[in-house]
């Protein structure tokens, strides 16, 4: 990939080539207007885009928190029940996983739509401290799936105060 490939919109320089030899190639500007063809075809292909939607497969928005005594990760799920959703935990790694099904219908007068929308997902969490795995609570209410992993005592931060001396 060439440099200039990764530097995005540079409002000084407008698709200035970087080397002097591409400028006077035809099989560049060629091979540049293929590519800007293609790229313009096919994203109006994309069938999120007929309807409106941002995008029919999907990646959950996760927050993960590490407390003194526990780690609280928090997934964002909309439109999903807690039967499709799968938790497990591995060598320090919380897995989700789940798939999302969803239809929907409309009708009125002469007008029929239907969509139905399958999608899958999968997040790997590296956990930062070892986990107690027989205490893992998971909670799942309107949409948010809430799993508090309590840590072993051995993992668990012991605050000390430090006395501070003045002279």
């Amino acid at each position: 990939m060439a440099i200039r490939d990764l530097v995005k919109n540079n409002p000084l320089k407008k698709n200035v080539p970087v080397r002097r030899e591409d400028l006077m190639s035809p099989f560049y500007s060629l091979q540049k207007e293929i590519n800007r063809i293609f790229d313009d075809f096919f994203s109006d292909l994309v069938p999120s885009k007929w309807f409106g939607e941002d995008n029919i497969s999907f990646v959950p928005n996760v927050d993960v928190k590490e407390k003194d005594k526990e780690i609280i990760v928090r997934a964002e799920l909309p439109g999903m029940d807690a039967e499709d959703i799968d938790i497990s935990i591995s060598d320090d790694v919380l897995t989700l996983r789940g798939e999302k099904k969803e239809e929907k219908e409309e009708k009125e007068g002469d007008y029929y739509r239907r969509e139905l929308t399958y999608g899958s997902f999968h997040r790997d969490i590296p956990l930062p401290a070892e986990i107690d795995s027989d205490k893992v609570e998971a909670e799942f209410k309107k949409g948010v799936l809430k799993i508090r992993l309590p840590k072993k005592p051995e993992a668990q931060r012991k605050a000390k105060k430090i006395q501070v001396k003045s002279k």
